[in-house]
C-alpha cells in the first residue's frame, strides 16, 4: 500500500504546515533508522521527526536522500537539547544538527524540554536568531505547560508554530491544547499510541472492530480528528502502513467522548526527573 502523498492532510500553526501523520524516530539507530525513514517516505509519509538527543540525525538525512523524495516535499523537525539553551550553544547546536542532516534548513526547530536554569527570554532570542538566519523555517517548543506557553508567546519576537507534547487517549492534555490554539499554535503528539499500550485497550479494540480498524489506528484517529499531528515511532514496514491509514474513517461524537474518558491521573508515560521538569497541567 502506498499513501497518496499529493493530498497529505496538514495542520497549520503560525506559518507551519505540518503533515498530520509523521514518523517519530526516537530510539531508531544506524541502518535501521535510515531504512525506516527511506521506506516511510517511499510509502508517502511527508513528516519526519528527529532530535539532537536521538543521535540519529545523520541517519535521518541518509534516509531522506535514499528515498529520492524532493527535499521541499518533506517536513523535517529537529530539537535542541536543554543543555544547549544558552544563546551561543543553541546556535552552534542548530548548525551541527543541520550538518548531520546535511540540510541547509529544517522546517521546524524545537526547544526539546524547558530549562529553568537559563532565562527563557535568552533562549527564545537565540531561537529567533537562527530562524532569521535561515537555519529553520519555523520555530516551536516541546513539553511546555500552559504557563510556559503564555510566557513564551509574550517574550518571543517570532511566531511560535508548535508545541510537541506527550498526547494519547490515556492522558488529558486539553488545557495545553486549548492554550496552544488560543495562540494559533499547532500541537504535535509524541507517543500517540501510548508506547503500544493502546493496542490492547478493550475500548479502543471494540471501537476499532466497528470500523474495521486496529486499536492503534483508533488511538491515532482520535488525535488527528482533533487536528493534532501524530508522530508514532516504529521500525516495522507493516506498522508504517497501518499508522498512516487513519483518514478513511471517522469516529462518532459518542466514540470520541468515550475515548476521551480513558484519560486518567497515571496516564503520563514520560516524566523526566531533571530540573527542567515543568509542573504539568
Amino acid at each position: 500500500m502506498t499513501i497518496n502523498s499529493d493530498s497529505v492532510p496538514v495542520v497549520e500553526g503560525n506559518g507551519a504546515r505540518i503533515p498530520l501523520v509523521g514518523l517519530g524516530t526516537w530510539d531508531l539507530r544506524g541502518r535501521t533508522c535510515a531504512r525506516v525513514v527511506e521506506q516511510a517516505l517511499r510509502l508517502g509519509y511527508r513528516h519526519i521527526d528527529t532530535a539532537e538527543m536521538y543521535d540519529n540525525e545523520r541517519e535521518v538525512g541518509d534516509g531522506l536522500r535514499a528515498s529520492t523524495v524532493k527535499r521541499d516535499d518533506v517536513f523535517i523537525t529537529t530539537k535542541i537539547w536543554p543543555a544547549h539553551f544558552a544563546p551561543p550553544a543553541l546556535e552552534r547546536a542548530a548548525r551541527e544538527s543541520l550538518a548531520r542532516l546535511r540540510l541547509s534548513a529544517v522546517d521546524l526547530l524545537l526547544l526539546h524540554w524547558p530549562n529553568p536554569q537559563i532565562p527563557l527570554e535568552e533562549t527564545l532570542g537565540a531561537l529567533v536568531k537562527v530562524k532569521r538566519e535561515g537555519l529553520t523555517r519555523t520555530i516551536g517548543v516541546s513539553n511546555f505547560n500552559v504557563a510556559l506557553i503564555e510566557r513564551a508567546v509574550r517574550m518571543c519576537e517570532e511566531p511560535i508554530a508548535c508545541n510537541q507534547v506527550e498526547c494519547h487517549p490515556f492522558l488529558d492534555q486539553s488545557k495545553v491544547i486549548a492554550a496552544c490554539r488560543r495562540h494559533g499554535m499547532a500541537v504535535t503528539a509524541y507517543s500517540p499510541i501510548a508506547r503500544g499500550n493502546a493496542r490492547n485497550d478493550d475500548v479502543l479494540m471494540r471501537i476499532g472492530k466497528v470500523h474495521g480498524k486496529t486499536a492503534a489506528q483508533v488511538s491515532l484517529r482520535f488525535l488527528v480528528q482533533q487536528h493534532i499531528a501524530v508522530i508514532p515511532r516504529t521500525s516495522k514496514v507493516e506498522r508504517l502502513t497501518e499508522n498512516a491509514a487513519v483518514f478513511d474513517f471517522t469516529l462518532s461524537p459518542v466514540e470520541m467522548t468515550e475515548i476521551a474518558g480513558l484519560a486518567h491521573g497515571g496516564g503520563r508515560l514520560l516524566d523526566w526527573s531533571f530540573s527542567g521538569q515543568p509542573k504539568w497541567d
